[in-house]
């Protein structure tokens, strides 16, 4: 299957089409709480949450001071640009 347009919003992709793309960035969603996805990078991790209005991100141990460090991104945004904000890092 085909993912929309990079371009595209992303409360335009149906959840599916979501989830393939978490998917295709290394993403593993959690058996027991499906809205909750997670990610290893070489230099950072992350949990994901796919809420109401809006996808949350928490990278864990990323602040100078080891603390997690926790954005969120309205579905508004293109699946591009939340490509780009998320998967670059904290």
């Amino acid at each position: 299957m085909n993912l929309p347009n990079p371009n595209t919003p992303l409360y335009n992709h149906p959840l599916p089409k979501i989830e393939q793309w978490l998917q295709e960035n290394g993403c593993q969603q959690n058996s027991q709480e499906l809205n909750c996805w997670w990610v290893e990078k070489p230099t950072w991790k992350a949990e994901l949450l796919l809420d109401i209005d809006q996808l949350t991100v928490r990278y864990v141990d990323a602040g100078i001071d080891g603390n997690d460090i926790q954005r969120s991104f309205k579905y508004s945004l293109t699946r591009q640009d939340l490509e780009a904000a998320i998967f670059s890092g904290p």
